[in-house]
């Protein structure tokens, strides 16, 4: 698919561009440059991504949002949609993460999954997808809108990269054979007060689930998944404000925990 690039999708993109790299947000570029339906939403998003990789970030994943019907309601949209993840996005488990380069971010806990083998364009079978994931490792993923306030929908989002900031992996991957993941309970703490709990089936049904739908809908666009990338596939429960100085630390039942601490 190769949605137009109009005037109003190169002006709302290099106005997004230009939000996240003064740390300035902007009115909803929805009404600001009309921007309506996902189709161009995309559009701005590809634009910027590519502007990123002319300047040499470098692609190692995808996240998949608004998975969890509590964050649906905070944000007022009601489906899935996906962003990029770049190299210097990632952050270990324990490690600070600088708020310096967030303008306004809120965290939630994730199943991050590892692609093992590549995908390619066409689109992947329930079992050719399963054997293409490698392992789960527990996440944090520190959203930050490039929209004011985040009053979004669905289109600024989506333009928006998905609402995508940084993100923290745990340290031990298991075997996806070893663990329920619909199952899996969530209970994320800031500064040692629980701030959210969850399952893995608040993320459309199952983090698997999720995760396919990526794939599916990655393939659709003409694009695979590639080994050794990360997916996010979404968040077990309501995300959380942060800001400098807080401690996170999630539990994701038998796949660990993982944490951080806003510098």
């Amino acid at each position: 698919m190769n949605p137009p690039i109009t005037d109003a999708v190169q002006q709302a993109a290099l106005a997004l561009r230009t939000a996240r790299s003064t740390r300035n947000p902007i009115a909803p570029v929805s009404t600001s440059f009309g921007i309506q339906g996902l189709e161009a939403a995309y559009a701005v998003a590809a634009l910027n991504t590519r502007a990123q990789m002319d300047g040499g970030r470098r692609v190692v994943g995808k996240k998949v949002g608004l998975t969890s019907k509590a964050v649906q309601l905070q944000l007022g949209v009601d489906q899935p949609d996906f962003g990029i993840l770049f190299d210097d996005m990632e952050y270990l488990n324990a490690q600070d993460v600088p708020t310096a380069r967030l303008m306004q971010p809120k965290i939630e806990a994730e199943v991050a999954l590892v692609v093992g083998r590549d995908l390619d364009s066409s689109t992947p079978t329930w079992a050719e997808f399963l054997a293409s994931i490698a392992y789960a490792l527990p996440a944090l993923e520190i959203v930050d809108s490039a929209i004011a306030d985040w009053k979004i929908s669905l289109v600024d989002t989506v333009a928006d990269n998905a609402s995508s900031g940084l993100y923290v992996l745990g340290d031990q991957p298991v075997a996806l054979g070893q663990l329920d993941l619909g199952a899996l309970g969530m209970h994320m703490q800031q500064n040692g007060q629980t701030v959210s709990v969850g399952t893995g089936a608040a993320c459309l049904g199952h983090p698997l689930r999720a995760a396919y739908w990526l794939a599916r809908t990655m393939a659709a666009l003409g694009q695979g998944l590639r080994a050794g990338e990360v997916i996010l596939s979404g968040a077990l429960g309501p995300m959380v404000a942060v800001r400098a100085g807080d401690l996170i630390h999630a539990q994701i039942g038998a796949l660990g925990s993982v944490s951080c601490r806003m510098s």
